[in-house]
């Protein structure tokens, strides 16, 4: 690890649990989408990266909606709340037990706003129970459909189902949205030399209702022109 690994680590370290604090004392949903879309400019600006938004217009200025992103990195979440800067859509995030229980990013995602998924059939009611109460107070949910980091040379893996029940069952319009650039790439180019300059793309797609019969994987595939 290099002296500018070490010292983006510590700064991150101590970002993430200044803010993980920081949002345990801000109880209203659209203060803490406030304080986590700072914690992500102040991340991604140490980093010099910016972020495009393609397609801005098909951007909802509120609302609520299963918000579902392809993922490639673990700063795909930062680049999403910076995309949904100037909206009023507040949603939770579903969050892996890994994440949720990390000595990193725990203090932090247990209080930014996330719903914890334990894939243990056991505790999948309780998930689906957090979901709908949330929806019902107003919130919209943010998801990875692809279930986990996509570390594979293809562009998109495949959806889990878990995110049609979701927009079924609560009525939730999808929004899709792509992240264009390699988010992963470019954070290790960042970690090797942040002197660098460099831009992540996001697109915006278009608005899929939630009875859609078709299959979605095959909608966002032919919307974002995927191979």
């Amino acid at each position: 690890m290099n002296l500018n690994k070490i010292k983006l680590a510590i700064y991150a370290l101590l970002l993430t649990n200044k803010f993980g604090l920081k949002l345990k004392k801000t109880p209203q949903p659209l203060d803490k989408k406030r304080v986590r879309l700072e914690y992500s400019e102040k991340i991604l600006n140490k980093l010099n990266i910016s972020i495009e938004v393609k397609n801005r217009e098909k951007l909802p200025s509120d609302g609520q909606f299963l918000l579902m992103s392809n993922h490639r990195g673990i700063l795909d979440p930062l680049i999403v709340e910076v995309a949904l800067k100037d909206t009023d859509i507040y949603g939770l995030w579903i969050s892996k037990k890994e994440l949720y229980n990390s000595p990193f990013f725990g203090l932090f995602v247990r209080n930014a706003g996330a719903i914890l998924l334990d894939r243990e059939k056991s505790q999948m009611g309780g998930f689906f129970s957090d979901i709908k109460s949330h929806t019902k107070e107003g919130s919209s949910i943010f998801i990875f459909p692809e279930g986990t980091r996509n570390k594979s040379e293809k562009s998109l893996i495949e959806f889990k189902e878990g995110f049609r029940i979701i927009a079924l069952k609560n009525r939730l319009p999808i929004l899709p949205i792509f992240i264009r650039t390699h988010s992963d790439k470019v954070l290790g180019t960042s970690l090797n030399n942040k002197d660098i300059h460099q831009t992540i793309t996001i697109e915006i797609g278009d608005r899929i209702e939630y009875r859609e019969k078709r299959n979605i994987q095959e909608l966002y595939k032919k919307m974002f022109e995927i191979d």
